[in-house]
Order: C-alpha cells, then structure tokens, then sequence
C-alpha cells in the first residue's frame, strides 16, 4: 500500500452503482431492479453436460456482425502509459461507477467509468491491466453494454454461469505480486478490505492513489465542471419533523452506542437529516457534502458557494457549522486526536475516509504510549467507550432506516403527488393514443419529452427521478433503455410500448411502468401481460407477519411466471424516499437473500414485477406501495400483521390481459384499482383526458 499523500478531492457530486467487484456482496438493495444472486464461480468451470469449458467472451465475439476488427483505444492507452509513472507503477486500475458518496446517480464529472468505456449504464465496473479490460455488468444491462463496448473490452455478463468475477478474474490474468490501483474515494470501506482479502492468495498489493484519479488525469480539460447548483430548504410541511429534532434523535442514538460522533456520507441520509435538498445531481434532489454529527456539535462540509444566505442561516439556528467540502480528511484527524469515539457505516463511508481516521487512531496510540484495552469494531451491538484513546465503532447507519419510515406528513405529500402525477400520465396517454390513431411519426425520445413536457406543468414539479426508458418492440427488452436522439427507435402502433418514469415534486417522489400496444397483441404478449400483472396483483394483495423481510415476498410476483418457466432479471421492489431519491435502503422486495431488513409501517416500496425477450419486447407493470399494518381477525403468536395500501392510480391496459388466464378475485382487483383510479384521479382532469381515463377504467366481466 502506497504512503498516504495529501489527499485529492474529486469535483463535489455523485450515482447508483450497483458494486460488480468480485469481493463485494453487492449491498444497494434499493436499486431498481437489482440484480439476481448467482453463486460467484472461476474463470471456467466444466459443462455437466460435456467436456467443453465456458468462458467469458470479448464484446468483439458477441456482435451479430462478427466481423469487426480489434479498436485502437486513445483512452486505454493514455491510461496504461500513466500506470508507469514512479508515482503510481500499477500493473492494474479498477474504476467502479459510483462516486465518493456512493451514489447511484452521479454528476457528470463522476462519470469516470462511463467516460473509459464508452458504456453509459448506471451500474458496472471496469478492470484495466497492460494488457486487457473488461468490464462486469449485471442483467439489466448486458444488451446496452453489446452495442457501446468497442472491441478493446470484453464484457463480463455478471451472474451468468463461467463468468469470473473482478477479483478471480484479476487472480487469473496478473502475475503474483501485481499493484492493483483504486481511488480510495470511490470504494466503500468494506469493498476495500474484501478485495484486499480476496487478492492476498497471489500476494497482489492494493494501491490506493489518493492524489488524482487516473481517469481524471486523461480527461482533462474536457471533464465536465463540478456542479454548483444552490442549496434549498425544504419546507416543514412536507418535512413533517424539524432539524433540531431529528439531530436530537440521532444524538440519542450515538449515547446509546457508546460513540461521540459519526460521519454520514449518504447524500440522501443527510439532505433528509437537515431538511435540506440540492440539485446537484441529476434526478436527485441533493447536494455533494459531508456531515459530522457529534453529541453537542454539526459540521457540514460542502462547497460554500452553494449555500444562500437563507440556508446559512437555517443551518446556523440549528447549530450547524459550515466546513470546506475538502477538509473532511483533515477533519476525521481531528476527532481522531481528540479521542473521539467514531461511528462509521462501512458499506457507506468511502475508504478514504475510514483508513484516515484509523491511521489517525493508530498515531494518536503511538503518541502516548499505549493501546486500548477495548476498542470496537463490531457491526451491531456492541458499545464504544465514554474515554479513552480513539475508537471505531461499526454499525449501519441510523439514519438510513429512520429516513424509510414516512412521517404523516412525508406520506400526505407522495399520496398528493402521485395523484397529480396520475393527472400528467392521463393527458399524456390520451395525447399518445391520439397521435397513433393519426399515424404521426414519434420517436421514443419525442415521447418521453412530451411525457416531461405535461408533468412539468403539474403544481410542485422539479424534475424526472430517474431517465424515462421509453421502448418500443425490442428496445423494451433492455430493462434500463435510455433513448439518445441520434439512436432512438420509433413508437410503432404494431408493437409493445414500455415506458418507466418518474417524478420528483417538492412533497413527494413517484415511479411508473405501464406496457400497452395501440394495435392488436399477440397472444403470447398477452399471455405474458397477464402472467407478469398476476403476479402484480399477488404482491399488492400480501398480508404477512410484522419482522418479514422482503426476499419472502419475492415470489409472490414471480410465481404465476414461473408456472411457465418464465422470470426476470430482476428485483421486484426497491424503497422510494419522500421528495427524495427514487431508490433508497434499506428495505427492498428482492431475489437475494442477504437482505434482512423487515418491511415496516411507513415504507414505500415499489411492486413492479416484468418479463423480457431478448430483441423482441418487454414488460412491466409498477406501482408504488405504502407499508402500513393490517387488522386481521387473528394475531397468531401475539403479532401484528403487515400488508399494502396503493400511490400509485394509472389504468392498466385492459386489452393486454387475457382474461382465460385471470380468476373472479384478480378481475375484481382489477376493476376496483380502476374505479380507485377513477374516483381519486378524475378530479384534476377534463375533456379529452377526463373522457380517456373514463374508458380506461370501465370494469372487466369475465365471459
């Protein structure tokens, strides 16, 4: 490991990344739709069929031409002439998609993955040596990443069967004793100790290199500037409870733990801390700081250019100090010299910040001559000390969990919300619908941005929460498609239209999957819907015992496919802040197992079960659900009981479902979520919208 130098920080912003590092369990279970678990296998393994290996090909292999020639790569190049310098020498350079926060969208100038790769989805990780580079996405992705890889890459499928992970893939391509770059800003504490543990079997070195990213150093002058967007509060009437409140909460809970101070790195966890929200970030209404919170101080550390003088001077009543965005490190030393017993949640905090204050600790043992008797380094449970040297304390963050559970009013603003963003949708699929029945020519990026144009105009409006995947035909197939101009398809009457969008208004944030055809639906298709909308009404219909994680309820949405032998590639719920972000933790309804965290009263989850044929259509159905407890005529073992209450309230194709397939009780579900729609909805519409939601929700009859 490299001597630390003083550190560098990158421009103060930040996305989603999903984590495709070999030694990383990947630990955002938020993300929409995350990716299955599959067991982490070796370079090759044996078919059990044959003799024959399976192994990982160049993206080159995987083109339907097959014919293209091996790409000079400028970037590549540049990169690899820097892994010579004496201030670096490193035979390898991992580059991961999120930012020093841990975000899963990110500013621009944090595009650093994106930028050496020319892949553009949210999630992955690129490895480059000398010699190679590849790069490791997951499902959602991989026919996205087929079309932006040039042939110097070689893309790993992550989760499929002979794909090798980074680390594995690293063991098997360098030499024993290989330097193996990272910015230390950009990876977790935990991913960092797991990819040191999974690289010692050939005594690889892990650098970190905290003076510049690589990256950064060959974009140059062409790398977009940092953000600089101002700071707003948030009004209290959607807030629901004030700072001081929520700083004395947290405050309580550090005494609790035997801790003095924590940091806290998520930018959504400190946005909802202070009542605060940025736009620093695309989608995301936050902005690029840090916070300390300790038991009778606050420190934010942010770029002070952002913050206006009515922030300044809420955050002064509320006993929160300004600091530099750049003198975290400086400030970690400190608490470290003071004694300061530091919370830190290892799978947030960057390893910058947690190998500072730990070398911080260990200089303060040196200068007086002795070690700890006790010092915790526990994840749950465990209690640090009122005295004494410097002690970490390892332990989720609190804040996390308390942001998930909407507060009365929190739950008032997404329920308003959604309902004018139901208003928006209405307009826009009666102005859709019009324009088809005209035969007019509409990308899918013209759609999309007529979609933005009447959301715009609903009162509240602030911005998209994520980009709308607009697909038509088999661009629908890739999960998270994002039309570009120059390359978009056209909305064809004669084909499947999937379109995923969202919202983000001053009281609440929304998310949307509705599929339809304008034309006539195979019976395949329909099939499909059907079995993809069953399992829809599966998950919305649970009720379910109080301490429930959400992986149980994972198959409620996949059974009516998996009859068939279908399934997707996907989560099926993530967490949805309030007037936050669109995908947030620590509950999810997911396919993996390692997530605990049981659904309680006051989350929102989405319900958005789907299906996918490769380069043919795709399917979804998504509404957002509130967690509230349900009276039930028993409480067997004294519990309390868990179901759905609906946000979400935008018709359902009607001429997508194959009635054969539905039973009396999901046809009533059907026709009473449209008379809700109706009721709810109606209200904030007339005329030709009014008319068209009117007939998209006339009850079904089963013939």
């Amino acid at each position: 490991m490299m001597t630390m130098i003083t550190p560098r920080f990158p421009c103060p912003n930040s996305s989603s990344s999903l984590r495709f590092l070999s030694f990383s369990i990947i630990n955002y279970p938020f993300l929409k739709p995350q990716l299955i678990p599959t067991k982490t296998l070796k370079l090759r393994i044996r078919n059990s069929s044959s003799d024959s290996s399976i192994t990982a090909k160049p993206s080159s292999e995987l083109r339907n031409n097959g014919l293209q020639h091996h790409h000079q790569d400028d970037k590549l190049q540049a990169l690899r002439r820097l892994f010579t310098s004496p201030a670096t020498s490193i035979d390898a350079y991992i580059i991961p998609s999120q930012d020093a926060h841990q975000s899963e969208f990110i500013a621009e100038c944090y595009m650093r993955r994106a930028y050496i790769s020319g892949f553009t989805g949210s999630a992955g990780t690129a490895v480059v040596t000398n010699q190679t580079a590849a790069l490791w996405t997951d499902g959602r992705y991989f026919l996205q990443a087929e079309k932006q890889l040039n042939s110097s890459w070689t893309l790993m499928r992550a989760g499929n069967p002979g794909v090798p992970s980074t680390s594995e893939w690293l063991n098997d391509v360098l030499s024993p004793g290989s330097r193996i770059g990272i910015d230390p800003f950009l990876f977790s504490s935990n991913a960092v100790e797991e990819l040191k543990e999974a690289i010692t079997s050939n005594s690889h070195e892990l650098v970190y290199l905290y003076e510049y990213n690589l990256v950064d150093k060959i974009w140059n002058e062409a790398r977009p500037k940092p953000p600089n967007n101002p700071i707003r509060v948030h009004d209290l009437k959607y807030a629901g409870v004030d700072v001081s409140t929520k700083l004395s909460n947290l405050r309580s809970e550090l005494t609790s733990a035997g801790s003095s101070a924590i940091v806290i790195s998520m930018l959504d966890e400190i946005a909802w801390l202070l009542n605060l929200r940025g736009n620093d970030i695309p989608h995301s209404p936050v902005m690029y700081a840090y916070l300390i919170v300790e038991v009778d101080a606050a420190k934010l550390f942010v770029d002070k250019s952002k913050v206006t003088g009515e922030v300044a001077s809420y955050l002064k009543s509320a006993g929160v100090e300004l600091k530099a965005y750049e003198s975290i490190l400086t400030e970690i030393k400190s608490l470290a010299a003071k004694g300061a017993h530091l919370w830190l949640d290892t799978s947030s905090v960057n390893a910058a910040i947690a190998s500072t204050y730990a070398a911080a600790c260990d200089e303060y043992i040196g200068g007086v001559g002795s070690k700890p008797k006790v010092r915790s380094m526990t994840k749950h449970g465990s209690s640090g000390h009122s005295g004494g040297p410097p002690a970490a304390i390892y332990r989720p963050s609190p804040v996390s969990l308390s942001k998930s559970l909407k507060n009365p009013a929190e739950l008032e603003g997404m329920r308003n919300a959604h309902l004018r963003d139901a208003a928006a949708l209405a307009q826009f699929w009666d102005w859709l619908e019009q324009e088809i029945q005209k035969d007019t020519v509409l990308t899918e990026v013209e759609v999309s941005d007529k979609l933005l144009e009447f959301r715009s105009k609903q009162a509240g409006f602030v911005g998209t929460s994520f980009d709308t995947i607009s697909g038509s035909g088999a661009n629908g197939a890739i999960i998270h498609y994002k039309p570009e101009p120059h390359s978009c398809g056209l909305v064809d009457a004669k084909k499947l239209f999937l379109l995923d969008s969202g919202a983000q208004y001053v009281d609440g944030t929304t998310d949307i999957t509705r599929t339809v055809h304008f034309g006539e639906p195979s019976a395949w298709q329909k099939e499909c819907f059907t079995r993809v909308l069953q399992g829809h009404i599966a998950l919305d219909q649970a009720v379910f015992p109080e301490n429930t994680p959400g992986f149980v309820l994972d198959a409620f949405a996949r059974s009516s496919l998996w009859k068939i032998g279908l399934d997707y590639r996907h989560g099926t719920g993530h967490g949805v802040g309030a007037a936050l972000n669109v995908h947030e933790g620590p509950q999810s309804i997911s396919y993996r197992f390692g997530n605990t965290t049981p659904l309680m009263e006051g989350m929102v989850v989405s319900n958005e079960p789907g299906y996918y044929e490769d380069h043919a259509f795709g399917i979804r159905i998504e509404n957002l659900l509130y967690v509230k407890e349900v009276n039930t005529p028993n409480r067997f073992g004294g519990i309390g009981y868990i179901g759905f209450e609906k946000l979400t309230f935008v018709p359902i194709q009607a001429k997508m479902v194959d009635m054969s397939l539905l039973s009396v009780a999901e046809i009533d579900w059907l026709n009473e979520y449209h008379s809700q729609v109706w009721e709810k909805v109606s209200l904030l519409l007339n005329g030709s919208p009014r008319e068209w939601l009117w007939k998209k929700t006339r009850p079904l009859v089963k013939v």
